[in-house]
C-alpha cells in the first residue's frame, strides 16, 4: 500500500455494525509511500499513526474527481 500526503485513507468496518472511518493522509512515514501514515480523522479531528489492515484503501487525490 502507498500513499501520499493529502490522500484519504479509509477503514472499512471488520463487522457490519462497525462504522467506517476515513481521513486525510497528513504523512507518509515508510519507505517509497508506505506506512505507517500519520492521518486527520474526518470524524473527530484527531491525529493518529496507522498501520493499515485489511479493509483499508487509500484513495488517490489524483485520482478524486472534482
Amino acid at each position: 500500500m502507498q500513499a501520499k500526503a493529502g490522500d484519504r485513507l479509509v477503514v472499512h468496518g471488520a463487522h457490519v455494525s462497525d462504522p467506517t472511518r476515513d481521513g486525510e493522509i497528513i504523512e507518509v512515514h515508510g519507505e517509497d509511500g508506505g506506512p505507517p501514515f500519520l492521518v486527520r480523522w474526518s470524524d473527530n479531528g484527531h491525529e493518529s499513526l496507522v498501520f493499515p489492515g485489511p479493509g483499508t484503501v487509500v484513495e488517490s487525490v489524483e485520482g478524486a474527481a472534482g
